[in-house]
C-alpha cells in the first residue's frame, strides 16, 4: 500500500493552562508527576484529529547547553495499557501516520508504532517550549528516507537547530534530541537472541579486524553481548551519518571499543569505492546499558574537533529521561537505570 505524505505547516498552537504538579524526590529518581485536571479546555482541533482532552502542557526540559550534549527521552511499551490513555496518543498523529498504525496486522506492532509516533511529537513539542503543539508537526525525509521536522517559515519558531532520531525494540523506545548537530541512536536488548552464529553474522557484516576481536572472546555470551555493542555503535554511526546500513554499510569502517581516546571509528579499504566518500571519522560516541536491559549507544557529529586536541574529545554530555508523556517524568541519568559503558 502506497502511503501519502500530507504536508501542513506546524503552527504554533494556543497553550493550555499548567495543571498542579508534584515534585518527589526518592532513591536519588526525580519524578515530575502531572496531576490531571478535570473541566480544562480541549485545544484547538487539527485536520486528521478526532479531538479528545490533552491534561497539560509537558514540562519543558532543562536547555541543551552545547552541540556535545544529548537529551534521550525513552518509554516502555509494556507498561502503557491503559486504552483511553493509548487512544490520547494516538490523537496526536497525522493521517499518514493513523494510516501506517492501522496498516499493522499485530497489535502489539500497532501500539510500537503509535507509542514512537506519539513520544517524538511530544519530545520535540517540549524543546520549542511548547509554542508547537504535538499533532502539529509535519516531517520531510532525505533521499535515505531519515525524517526531518518540517519547520514552518511564517513563524518565530522557523527553523530550529534541533535534531532528533528515534529507535526501538519491542520493550523500549528512546528519542534522542541534540543541538546544532547531527545524532543517532540505537537501542538494543541485552537478551536479544541471533539465530546464527555471532561470527557467522560478524564475517558477513562487520570489517575484519573486529571479526578478530570478537574471535579472541571464549565466552558465548561474552562475545553476543560486545556482538550487540559493536551492532548499535554501528547503527548509532549510520543514523546519524542521515544514510542507514544501506547508505553506509558496516564493513566500511571499523569501531573501536577499548581505546584510550574513547570510542573511536576508523575507515577501512572498503570505504574507497564509489559512493562511500561521506563516512568521516568526525564524530563522538557513548554507549550505556539502560534500565540493565538494553543496550543503547549515541553518536553526535563532532563539529568542535578544530577548537581542541584530536586525542582528547570532550565527552558527550548525557542526560537521560523515562517518560510517560503528559503524565509523569523521571530524571534517571546518574542512577542505575543508567550505568555508561564507554
Amino acid at each position: 500500500m502506497r502511503h501519502h505524505h500530507l504536508l501542513l505547516r506546524c503552527r504554533a498552537m494556543p497553550l493550555l493552562p499548567s495543571p498542579p504538579r508534584t515534585l518527589r524526590v526518592s532513591g536519588g529518581l526525580v519524578h515530575h508527576r502531572l496531576i490531571r485536571c478535570h473541566g480544562m479546555p480541549i485545544p484547538p482541533r487539527t485536520p486528521g484529529v478526532s479531538g479528545g482532552r490533552l491534561f497539560a502542557s509537558l514540562p519543558l526540559p532543562p536547555p541543551l547547553q552545547s552541540p556535545r550534549e544529548v537529551h534521550v527521552w525513552y518509554l516502555c511499551p509494556d507498561e502503557l495499557n491503559n486504552q483511553s490513555q493509548l487512544n490520547m496518543y494516538e490523537e496526536l498523529l497525522s493521517p499518514s501516520e493513523r494510516e501506517y498504525a492501522d496498516s499493522m496486522k499485530a497489535t502489539m506492532l500497532r501500539k510500537d508504532v503509535v507509542l514512537s509516533r506519539a513520544l517524538l511529537r511530544t519530545t520535540l513539542s517540549r524543546y520549542t517550549g511548547c509554542k508547537i503543539d504535538p499533532r502539529s508537526f509535519e516531517f520531510k525525509k532525505n533521499k535515505f528516507g531519515k525524517p526531518e521536522v518540517l519547520w514552518p517559515l511564517d513563524d518565530s519558531t522557523a527553523e530550529q537547530p534541533l535534531h532528533f532520531n528515534i529507535s526501538h525494540t519491542t520493550s523500549l523506545i528512546a528519542c534522542g534530541i541534540a543541538i546544532n548537530a547531527h545524532i543517532g541512536i540505537d537501542v538494543e536488548e541485552k537478551k536479544r537472541n541471533t539465530t546464527k552464529n555471532i561470527l557467522s553474522l560478524a564475517r558477513r557484516y562487520f570489517t575484519p579486524s573486529e571479526v578478530d576481536s570478537l574471535a579472541e572472546i571464549s565466552d558465548s555470551d561474552a562475545q553476543r553481548k560486545e556482538f550487540l555493542k559493536l551492532w548499535t555503535l554501528k547503527e548509532a554511526y549510520v543514523k546519524a551519518l542521515g544514510m542507514g546500513f544501506s547508505g553506509a554499510p558496516f564493513s566500511t569502517f571499523s569501531i573501536m571499543l577499548e581505546t584510550s581516546k574513547g570510542i573511536r571509528i576508523s575507515k577501512t579499504s572498503n570505504a574507497s569505492r564509489p559512493g562511500c566518500d561521506h563516512l568521516s571519522e568526525n564524530w563522538l560516541f557513548t554507549l550505556a546499558e539502560l534500565n540493565s536491559s538494553h543496550y543503547m549507544s549515541v553518536c553526535i557529529e563532532d563539529s568542535s574537533r578544530s577548537q581542541g586536541p584530536e586525542d582528547s574529545p570532550a565527552p558527550v554530555g548525557l542526560k537521560v529521561w523515562k517518560t510517560v508523556p503528559f503524565v509523569e517524568d523521571t530524571l534517571v541519568s546518574g542512577t542505575e537505570a543508567v550505568k555508561l559503558i564507554a
